[in-house]
């Protein structure tokens, strides 16, 4: 999704959580973003690398379940930090609840979108990293690249689109992000 512009912080995340069905925000340490709806290539991306992921958990029967946006994600109590990343892979059942995500999940990719690079790659960076994200994704559809931060291991990596991506989650399991 598009981050197309920032707000005074006039809303709560109690209005964010009851704004009409198709209206999207996020919030991040107490400042709302309105989120635009995604590109068509945008949408292609998120739905093949969330069906591939899901698909391999499902061969393995695995415990991890992927949600896509709109799927909310509450990274803290304290109600400044809500959003709905382009695919969220959590492993913990316990985290789960109706209103989304309670806390981090294990593996997050953001589909970068023009007005979404500042958001991506410095503000949702930072706050997956300090609150127990194990692996973070950016994917850019402009540069053809994908960033890769494995925060468990302490280690940042960029691959290519032509790239097999290997993913340090799951000993087993690699994209190949040049079949989208």
């Amino acid at each position: 999704m598009e981050a197309v512009k920032m707000q005074e912080n006039e809303l709560t995340l109690e209005d964010i959580l009851n704004l009409p069905e198709g209206v999207h925000k996020e919030m991040l340490d107490g400042v709302v973003y309105d989120m635009a709806a995604p590109s068509t290539q945008h949408q292609r991306i998120r739905f093949n690398l969330a069906r591939k992921i899901a698909d391999h958990i499902d061969r393995k029967g695995g415990a991890c379940e992927v949600f896509t946006a709109p799927f909310g994600v509450f990274l803290t109590k304290d109600d400044k930090n809500y959003v709905e990343p382009d695919i969220s892979v959590i492993c913990d059942k316990d985290k789960i609840s109706d209103r989304g995500c309670e806390g981090a999940p294990d593996w997050v990719i953001e589909v970068v979108s023009p007005s979404t690079k500042s958001m991506d790659y410095l503000r949702k960076l930072y706050h997956y990293k300090q609150n127990g994200v194990r692996l973070y994704w950016i994917v850019d559809p402009v540069s053809a690249m994908v960033s890769v931060y494995d925060f468990e291991n302490d280690i940042m990596e960029q691959y290519g689109f032509d790239d097999i991506i290997p993913v340090s989650i799951y000993d087993d399991l690699k994209i190949d992000m040049g079949k989208q």
